[in-house]
């Protein structure tokens, strides 16, 4: 199946064009972290002021075109350092390009529809335990329902979806071990199938795979964490 001249799907992948970055592309994704940076500063900056006059900034779409249009700038103004690599039916195959096999593919979907379910559930149970006296009251002083939403209900909801968000977080990076079913060469295939055969040494080989998801399962788990202590009510 032929997308246009540029993208092809058959039963070994999915062929997409491949970018090829010349000289001057290094200033791209500087301008990029430069730009997040300055966004972060405008948050900040914007939540004092509206803690100390009262008044506030549209700084969502403020961000949004400093994130976006400040590296397109850049990138315009360096002449667009970028080609493309086209795929080329060469043979019985395509050749150049991007190839995404089928197997990657396969567990991109399942992993996302059967995680997002699961994601789906949990803030619409959160948003659900928020008492309606308190949209109800929002509502009394007239505040527009995406500020209810906002500024009420979603900070009051996140205290009760982070704990099992995190749960579902750290459940995906171990199903993602399911990889290795469809053949598809995740950590567990290299891990405990190629270095394995290679080596030899079982017990090494499977420590070094228990603590690669281990260490990936604390680093989600600490950042969830810090997040939770974040958005806790703090009593006096």
């Amino acid at each position: 199946m032929a997308f246009g001249e540029a993208i092809f799907l058959n039963v070994r992948g999915l062929y997409l064009p491949q970018p090829l970055f010349e000289s001057g592309f290094g200033l791209i994704p500087i301008t990029f972290v430069v730009a997040i940076i300055a966004s972060i500063a405008l948050i900040v900056w914007n939540k004092r002021r509206h803690e100390a006059t009262g008044k506030r900034l549209p700084v969502f779409w403020m961000s949004l075109v400093i994130i976006f249009g400040l590296p397109l700038l850049v990138l315009v103004a360096t002449g667009v350092p970028v080609t493309w690599e086209m795929p080329v039916l060469r043979g019985f195959n395509f050749g150049g390009g991007i190839t995404i096999i089928p197997e990657f593919l396969a567990l991109w979907l399942a992993l996302s529809i059967y995680t997002a379910s699961f994601i789906a559930e949990i803030v619409r149970s959160g948003i659900q335990a928020i008492p309606h006296g308190q949209t109800e009251a929002a509502q009394a002083l007239s505040l527009p329902r995406k500020l209810v939403l906002r500024l009420v209900v979603i900070p009051q909801a996140m205290r009760v979806i982070i704990p099992p968000l995190t749960s579902q977080y750290l459940n995906l990076i171990k199903n993602s071990s399911l990889a290795t079913a469809i053949g598809y060469p995740d950590l567990v295939s290299v891990f405990a199938g190629t270095t394995l055969n290679q080596t030899g040494q079982a017990i090494e080989v499977i420590a070094m795979t228990m603590a690669v998801y281990l260490i990936i399962s604390l680093l989600v788990s600490m950042f969830m964490n810090w997040f939770n202590a974040r958005v806790a009510l703090v009593e006096r």
